[in-house]
């Protein structure tokens, strides 16, 4: 194990679950139900709670304000908490039916909220559910009173003009780049190790072919002398076997029979030996006596 992330794949491996381990978590995967929706999302309604949700979503537009619909005897403080960092940038507003009432619970999520804008921020959380209360049974006016306290406060100067931005984390970017450089990188390895294998291929059927050309040019070369050795053989049996050509004839027949062995086998010093051989068995077709 410690071999294989000590490798240049494990690296790159352990790296690559690194950085999906932080794209998940930083996803929201440990979101609860309220930041799972509003990370995305302007308006959460809790199950068992009448709302037309595209309606307010329409109402709320791209302001930098998210509005949760909780129920009954809902914490409300706690939903605020569970946000974290699902809602970042924005005036967020926990609500709860309460009778003929709303309870309400504003929290920052705007820049600065802890440290030079505390001020602001607390101005935000106390007056964003103003007036809300009398629209208790008609939630998308109650939207709509949010939606004007909002623009007030936006023209007080207590948050920040802007529409809201959703964009994918860091890690999703990361994500995204490495899987394309991982296709690139891929497609591009795939198509080099193509031509490589390729080359290597023509190289291994041009040397295959030479081969077949070398061992056909070596047998035809070999037929050629032993259809010279049997020429010479007739002429042989007229001979005398002390006469020169006698001679020569076995000595060249000796060494014919010394190649024939190695005949499968083609190689530069076989196929000098055989030239060498055709040269003797002319020399002794045309020797007299």
């Amino acid at each position: 194990m410690k071999r294989f992330f000590g490798s240049a794949f494990g690296v790159a491996l352990l790296g690559c679950l690194v950085l999906a381990g932080w794209a998940v978590w930083s996803a929201g995967v440990f979101d609860g139900p309220v930041a799972r929706q509003l990370r995305s999302a302007s308006v959460y309604v809790a199950p068992g709670v009448t709302l037309d949700q595209p309606a307010a979503e329409r109402v709320i537009g791209n302001r930098r304000l998210v509005v949760a619909f909780l129920e009954p005897g809902a914490d409300l403080s706690d939903a605020c908490d569970s946000l974290g960092g699902a809602a970042d940038g924005t005036l967020a507003v926990m609500l709860s039916r309460d009778g003929d009432d709303y309870e309400k619970y504003g929290c920052s999520r705007l820049p600065g909220r802890d440290d030079e804008n505390f001020g602001k921020a607390f101005v935000a959380e106390s007056m964003i559910g103003n007036g809300i209360d009398g629209f208790a049974d008609r939630p998308v006016d109650a939207l709509k009173v949010l939606v004007v306290n909002y623009d007030l406060l936006v023209r007080s100067g207590a948050i920040p003009d802007g529409g809201r931005t959703v964009s994918p984390s860091l890690p999703r970017y990361l994500i995204a780049t490495a899987a394309v450089a991982a296709v690139a990188l891929g497609s591009l390895g795939l198509y080099l190790a193509a031509r490589r294998a390729g080359r290597v291929a023509v190289a291994r059927k041009e040397r295959r072919e030479a081969e077949a050309d070398e061992r056909t040019e070596l047998a035809a070369a070999a037929a050629v002398l032993a259809q010279r050795i049997i020429d010479l053989d007739q002429r042989y049996a007229r001979q005398k076997s002390r006469s020169k050509f006698a001679q020569g004839y076995r000595s060249l027949v000796t060494d014919y029979t010394k190649l024939l062995p190695d005949l499968g086998h083609e190689t530069p010093e076989l196929r000098a030996r055989v030239e060498k051989l055709l040269t003797r068995a002319r020399k002794l077709s045309t020797q007299k006596g």
